[in-house]
C-alpha cells in the first residue's frame, strides 16, 4: 500500500498524531523497564536457600532466668526436641537463611591485610549444616569434638577449634580458580582452616551478589545470645510438628515464652513479601498503561472514522474494497505505533540509566525492546480493528451525502 496518502492525512491531524505517538512512546519506555524489573524481582524471589525448605521449622523463645546453667538447659532443650515424634534433628542457630537476624564478619587471607576481603555471613551452631540439609560438596562437616560453647569462646575461657566450613561462592571469591579445601583464612586475628565446602547456603541479609556467601563456625549457640531453635522433620511435616515442639520446650521450662514459631516457608515468604508486592504493583501499572493506550487508539481511530466517512465513501465509490479501507487504517496505526516505539526505545534506555544511577538497578537487556515493540504493535492492531471494520463497512453512497 502507498503510504504517502496516509502520511499526508496524519500531517493534517498533527496534534492528535503527536499526542498518540508520545503516549505510545511513554508506554513503551515504562512497560519495558517495568517488565524487566518484574522479571528481575521474580528471579530474586526464587533465589535458592540451599536447605530442605519443606522440612525445616524454627522456634524462638525467651531467655532462661538468672542462675540457670545455660549449657545444661540448652542440651536438655535439644534432647526434648529430638524426642518429639517426627523430628529428625534439632540445633540452636544464630540466624536462618532469609531470616530477620543477620551475623557477619570481615574475612582476611593474612594478618598483613588491613582491609577485609569480604564481609561474610556467619552461621553458629552445632551441626546446623546437617540439620538444615545443606549439601556438602567437598571435604567434611565439623566433628562434635571441634565445637565449643560460644560464650566460652568469646569470654576466652576456651580456644575455638580453628576449622570452618564455607559455601562454594565464598571459596570461589577468596580463592578463584583454586582448590579452597585446606586453605586458611582469618576471622579477626584467628586463623581458620577450611575443612568442608557446601554447595550453597543463603545468608539472612546482604547484597544480591553475595547472597550465597556464608561460613559455618564451630561454636555451640545458646538462646541468651539471640539464637533460636531449628528442627528438621520428615518431608512436608514441618508445620504439623511445630506445636508439639513448642510444648516439648515448655515442659522443660514451664515459664518459658515461645516468642515466635514458623516453618521455613513462612520465613521465606516474609523475607520476599516486599518484592512480591512491588512486582504486583508493577504488573498492575503495566496493565493500566496498556489499557489506557489501547483506549486512546480506539478513541482516536473512531474519531477519525467519523470525520472521514464522506472521504471513505468517495474511495469506495472509486473502487476501493472493504479490505483496502481496513488495510488503510491498520497501516496508519502501524506507522503511528512504529514512531512511538522508536521514540519509546530511546526513552526506555534513558529511564534505565536514571534507575541505574539512583537505585542501582541492573542495565536493561536489549531483548526487552523488541518484545515491547511486538506487544505494542499487536495491541495497536487489535485496538484499531473495531474502528477499522466500521470504516470498511461505510457504503459508497456516503460520497453523495453532506
Amino acid at each position: 500500500m502507498d503510504i504517502a496518502p496516509i502520511l499526508a492525512a496524519l500531517r493534517r491531524h498533527r496534534v492528535t498524531s503527536v499526542l498518540l505517538v508520545l503516549q505510545i512512546a511513554l508506554t513503551c519506555a515504562i512497560v519495558c523497564n517495568a517488565v524487566f524489573l518484574v522479571n528481575d524481582r521474580l528471579r530474586w524471589i526464587h533465589t535458592p536457600s540451599g536447605i530442605d525448605e519443606d522440612r525445616i521449622a524454627a522456634l524462638d523463645t525467651s531467655s532462661p532466668g538468672k542462675g540457670v546453667d545455660i549449657h545444661a538447659r540448652t542440651a536438655a532443650d535439644l534432647a526434648a526436641l529430638r524426642a518429639v515424634p517426627g523430628v529428625e534433628a534439632a540445633s540452636v542457630i544464630n540466624s536462618l537463611p532469609f531470616g530477620s537476624r543477620s551475623w557477619s564478619s570481615g574475612i582476611r587471607l593474612s594478618l598483613e591485610e588491613k582491609v577485609p576481603r569480604a564481609s561474610i555471613a556467619m552461621y553458629y551452631g552445632e551441626a546446623v549444616g546437617e540439620t538444615l540439609g545443606a549439601q556438602l560438596q567437598e571435604g567434611r562437616w565439623m566433628r562434635p569434638d571441634e565445637y565449643q560453647w560460644v560464650d566460652d569462646v568469646q569470654l576466652k575461657r576456651v580456644a575455638s577449634a580453628h576449622v570452618i566450613v564455607v559455601t562454594a561462592p565464598v571459596a570461589e571469591r577468596l580463592f578463584p580458580g583454586q582448590g579452597a579445601l585446606g586453605k586458611t583464612l582469618y576471622i579477626g586475628d584467628e586463623p581458620y582452616q577450611i575443612v568442608g565446602i557446601i554447595r550453597w547456603l543463603a545468608r539472612a541479609a546482604g547484597g544480591r551478589g553475595s547472597i550465597g556467601e556464608a561460613i559455618l563456625v564451630p561454636w555451640r549457640m545458646v538462646p541468651t545470645y539471640g539464637a533460636g531453635f531449628i528442627i528438621r522433620t520428615g518431608p512436608g511435616q514441618a508445620g504439623a510438628v511445630l506445636d508439639a515442639a513448642a510444648e516439648a520446650l515448655k515442659k522443660v521450662d514451664p515459664r518459658r515464652v515461645i516468642t515466635d514459631k514458623s516453618t521455613f516457608k513462612d520465613v521465606r515468604s516474609d523475607f520476599f513479601s516486599g518484592d512480591r508486592a512491588l512486582s504486583a504493583m508493577l504488573v498492575g501499572a503495566c496493565v493500566v498503561l496498556l489499557a489506557i493506550t489501547a483506549l486512546g487508539i480506539v478513541g482516536l481511530a473512531s474519531f477519525w472514522v467519523a470525520q472521514r466517512r464522506r472521504q471513505i465513501g468517495v474511495r469506495r465509490a472509486l473502487g476501493a474494497t472493504r479490505r483496502d479501507v481496513l488495510l488503510y487504517f491498520q497501516t496508519e496505526n502501524f506507522l503511528l505505533a512504529s514512531m512511538g516505539i522508536a521514540l519509546g526505545m530511546v526513552l526506555a534506555y534513558a529511564m534505565n540509566i536514571v534507575l541505574m544511577v539512583h537505585y542501582e538497578i541492573p542495565r536493561l537487556p536489549w531483548g526487552y525492546l523488541p518484545a515491547g515493540a511486538l506487544t505494542l504493535w499487536l495491541l495497536g492492531q487489535l485496538a484499531v480493528l473495531a474502528p477499522a471494520l466500521r470504516a470498511a463497512s461505510v457504503p459508497p453512497v456516503e460520497a453523495t451525502r453532506g
